[in-house]
């Protein structure tokens, strides 16, 4: 408040103070009988009255014309008090008032500039306050990136080393999570002797919870997998198995036993994208299709069987989705007509089919990041000698 603010005596004329409220720029001036308030003069006062006033106004005393028993807080009352006071009366001047004697002056000057300082204070006080926190949530995020990462080199660690050692076959293998962790599992298993079963899966979503699901199927794939030679009757166990503990999340999957013998390929499929089967003779690829619902969903779904033979020089892909609805700038889909175009040729290795599959997925989405885990398996069968 203004401790000193000017005060007159009730005799005094408009004249006289409209010469002091000039000469000392201020916009109100209290009428007192010794310390004693009885009104208040303002510029609001002067303005509502002088269009109708008579000559010689200037000589009227101050009473005529003042605000009398104006409104007045106590010393202590809160700046935000004062303002809503002056908000609710339409005023811009409040007398301070101490056992009937005036001890001061607060004006919407003052109590803006007060605003303005505590304003400034607050946002000063809440910025410490969100640097605190934001250096805190940093050190958090570090931790957790930190976490990520050394959880997603462990789970790299439960995929398969190295491809199965079978003379026959060469592999090559691309495995690219969207995070750290992902949902994406590639496997093998060797039931007796004379199979080789190759599966992949996929988990829906990505990151955290996905992969807790992949490992979940990984650690049941391995259990399953040893126990039968037929894939369906595999995916129908393992399905048992994911139903119990994978809740709302669900998992595709494809897996093919491989008579090394015969070269015949049994598969069955559970909701996952049709693998690519490339013919060494004719060049012409086709999609391994068998029919089968999800993972985790319906206890008692059976997955059906279907069989194709693999011979020399033949191809197998496997994938996940994440390289089929990988998008452009436009929101095309890559899709599986692309990649059937990228195995109509055939080139020296599985490596090579993996290599330009890759980079012409690359090319289709330019600057466009994937939005899902993505991996690929190639198989290829040597031809005799």
């Amino acid at each position: 408040m203004q401790p000193n603010p000017v005060i007159v005596q009730p005799d005094s004329t408009i004249g006289e103070l409209l010469l002091m409220m000039n000469h000392q720029r201020i916009g109100s001036v209290l009428v007192c009988r010794g310390r004693r308030l009885i009104g208040i003069f303002t510029e609001r006062d002067l303005l509502r009255r002088v269009s109708d006033a008579v000559l010689g106004w200037r000589n009227y005393a101050v009473t005529e014309w003042m605000t009398p028993q104006p409104h007045t807080i106590a010393p202590d009352t809160g700046w935000e008090d004062a303002v809503q006071e002056m908000t609710t009366f339409g005023i811009r001047h409040l007398p301070v008032v101490e056992r009937g004697e005036v001890v001061g002056m607060l004006s919407t000057r003052m109590l803006m500039a007060r605003r303005a300082e505590y304003l400034d204070a607050a946002v000063e006080g809440r910025t410490n306050d969100l640097r605190a926190v934001n250096e805190e949530l940093l050190a958090r995020d570090s931790e957790m990136n930190h976490n990520m990462r050394t959880a997603g080199r462990l789970q790299k660690k439960l995929l398969p080393p190295q491809p199965p050692n079978v003379p026959e076959l060469r592999w090559a293998i691309h495995y690219a999570p969207l995070d750290d962790l992902g949902g994406d599992y590639y496997g093998y298993a060797d039931p007796d002797a004379n199979h080789l079963g190759m599966f992949i899966a996929d988990a829906s979503g990505h990151s955290i919870p996905a992969a807790l699901v992949a490992i979940m199927t990984r650690y049941a794939f391995a259990d399953v997998a040893r126990t039968t030679i037929h894939p369906g009757e595999m995916l129908t166990k393992l399905n048992r198995r994911l139903c119990d503990i994978t809740e709302e999340r669900f998992v595709s999957a494809f897996y093919g036993v491989l008579d090394k013998r015969t070269g015949v390929l049994k598969y069955a499929n559970a909701g996952h994208p049709y693998p690519l089967h490339r013919h060494g003779s004719t060049g012409e690829v086709k999609p391994l299709n068998a029919q089968g619902f999800l993972l985790g969903i319906i206890p008692e779904e059976v997955y059906q069987e279907r069989e194709v033979r693999l011979e020399p020089e033949d191809s197998l892909l496997f994938y996940t989705d994440g390289l089929i609805e990988a998008r452009n700038e436009i929101g095309e889909q890559f899709g599986t007509e692309r990649l059937t175009e990228c195995l109509l040729h055939r080139r020296s290795s599985p490596e090579a089919d993996v290599e330009e599959i890759i980079a012409q997925q690359r090319n289709f989405s330019g600057k466009e990041p994937l939005c899902d885990d993505l991996t690929i398996v190639a198989c290829h069968r040597l031809g005799a000698g």
